[in-house]
């Protein structure tokens, strides 16, 4: 199956010297923030059941169900632009095996900024194929998103706010930079993720919500 690109507007990076909570030599704890996007699955999208006749909500009318599963992100962010790439599997089963069967099934790849700013999305399908005789099969997918670099760096006033050592004793020290309404809104700009799930109907969220 084919790819699905995503081309992202600016989004921004905080980088720092030491690595992922590690305690540096005045006793802070340093976190490294980066513009690759968290990768996961929104609530009741990752799994879909298809039903014969569509109308029907009956255990007895399932035809198909199928899950998306090892959902993982890798980046490159070596150059000017960073690369995302989104990887999962879709694995099926369906009620009748008698005779060999495609069956198509439509998801969505979605960077959300902010925890609820939608800034791209697209949708693909995934191909799976069911031969005579079997009633489980699985495909992959897979998504890249690209970030500008340029773009997608703090305003040095906002980073040196966060990154500014502070010593025992000063007046802001125990002060969390976060709690400044400047800095969280932009810290929050700053956080994105790349969401993938099935394209469900209005009928199939409901199902997923209810079952």
């Amino acid at each position: 199956m084919k790819a699905l690109l995503l081309t992202l507007p600016a989004l921004a990076i905080l980088a720092g010297c030491a690595g992922k909570g590690e305690i540096d030599a005045t006793g802070g704890v340093t976190a490294v923030r980066s513009a690759c996007p968290v990768v996961g699955v929104p609530a009741g999208t990752g799994d879909v059941t298809v039903f014969s006749p569509e109308t029907s909500r009956a255990d007895s009318a399932i035809d198909l169900v199928a899950s998306m599963t090892n959902v993982r992100g890798t980046c490159a962010d070596a150059g000017d632009q960073i690369a995302s790439t989104v990887t999962f599997e879709v694995r099926a089963s369906r009620t009748r095996a008698e005779a060999a069967r495609d069956v198509t099934l439509p998801y969505f790849v979605t960077v959300v900024r902010g925890g609820s700013n939608v800034v791209a999305k697209r949708v693909g399908q995934v191909s799976l194929r069911f031969e005579a005789g079997q009633s489980r099969a699985s495909a992959s997918g897979q998504a890249v998103a690209y970030v500008a670099r340029a773009a997608a760096t703090l305003p040095d006033d906002v980073r040196q706010q966060i990154t500014r050592k502070r010593k025992a004793g000063d007046e802001d020290a125990a002060t969390d930079p976060l709690t400044r309404p400047e800095v969280r809104q932009a810290v929050l700009r700053a956080s994105f993720e790349a969401l993938v799930g099935f394209q469900l109907t209005d009928a199939q969220l409901r199902y997923n919500a209810t079952r």
